[in-house]
């Protein structure tokens, strides 16, 4: 075959006679989507290819969550980069404008970034030649794991509260609860607000029995925004009134002591935290005493009946029937509680 030569666009090629050939290489603007965490280093990737025409200028413009008005904000030319509208140091110029490479860098994402940048390349004598590169952010949520203070009861309230807060996109959350099974169950709610974030909450509901007290269980929290998922381990805790208490020669931090008649001896008695001193024998002390055990759950009484004769004795009584104790000393008397969630 007898071979012809033939210029095409930025090429030289040899065709045969009886075929008609030209490939032609075909200017474009390369730029791609972008996501990044929050906080993060985003590339802004954009680049000029197939043309050899005079590179003028490359100019940037967005128009984003914090900027929702077109905004020209960055311009390259042979003399350097240039910040207009306003300095924004977190964008740096990492491309080549020699070789029509136009990429940003930008710092420290924020949410308020998310949008939509646009890349423009000014050539001679073409002109304007641009594309678009959307970046989204991601956000990482706020985790929290709150015990609910469920009360000893019957009925199903509850027990432990899972929080993944301003997550964007929306963050999973479940659990792992081991052998109580059927014993609880989830429920999660999603709330979208107003920036785009997501709050997600999960309760573990359950009825409130000595069943579930102690037990641990585990809630997950995954979202493309974590590295990694993340675990939060937690105990229920059932609480519950003070179910017995004791007169006996141990201590309890919440106490209330006074006579069945609400009167009080104005000496001869010392109330030192949970320990009643009689400090003198006289019949005036004579009398019933109470002891209250509360918290913000109930409160549970025992009482101490006392009676001085010309021998020191008392006695107690609760569910289990009386005690006495005889001493000529000064007598030192403790109300307990027996249990207390």
């Amino acid at each position: 075959y007898r071979h012809l030569k033939k210029k095409c666009k930025n090429s030289v090629i040899s065709i045969p006679v009886n075929v008609i050939l030209c490939i032609f290489t075909a200017l474009e603007v390369i730029g791609g989507r972008t996501t990044m965490v929050q906080g993060g280093a985003a590339v802004l990737h954009c680049k000029l290819i197939g043309t050899t025409e005079t590179l003028t200028q490359i100019s940037w413009r967005r128009l984003t969550r914090g900027k929702p008005r077109t905004d020209n904000f960055y311009t390259i030319s042979s003399d350097g980069p240039n910040y207009i509208n306003g300095r924004d140091d977190r964008f740096r110029f990492i491309g080549s404008f020699t070789d029509k490479n136009g990429t940003l860098q930008l710092s420290n994402v924020t949410l308020m970034d998310e949008g939509t940048y646009t890349c423009v390349f000014t050539l001679f004598p073409s002109g304007i030649h641009e594309t678009a590169i959307p970046l989204k952010v991601h956000v990482p949520p706020v985790t929290s794991l709150k015990d609910a203070h469920p009360a000893l009861g019957n009925d199903e309230v509850p027990l432990i509260t899972c929080t993944a807060a301003g997550s964007k996109p929306p963050a999973e959350v479940r659990w792992l609860t081991g052998t109580l099974g059927e014993k609880v169950r989830p429920s999660t709610n999603s709330s979208l607000h107003a920036n785009g974030t997501t709050t997600t909450v999960s309760w573990l509901f359950g009825v409130p029995t000595r069943e579930l007290n102690d037990r641990s269980v585990q809630c997950v929290i995954t979202s493309p925004a974590l590295e990694r998922e993340e675990t939060l381990t937690s105990t229920i805790h059932i609480h519950s009134p003070p179910l017995e208490v004791n007169i006996t020669e141990r201590s309890l931090s919440i106490v209330l002591t006074f006579r069945s008649d609400r009167s009080w001896p104005q000496s001869g008695v010392r109330v030192d935290g949970s320990t009643l001193q009689f400090l003198s024998i006289t019949s005036e002390l004579n009398g019933l005493y109470q002891c209250e055990a509360s918290n913000s759950y109930g409160s549970k009484h025992a009482y101490l009946r006392v009676h001085f004769t010309s021998v020191i004795h008392y006695s107690h009584h609760l569910s289990t029937g009386r005690s006495r104790v005889r001493s000529p000393a000064v007598q030192h008397v403790r109300c307990v509680l027996g249990q207390d969630t």
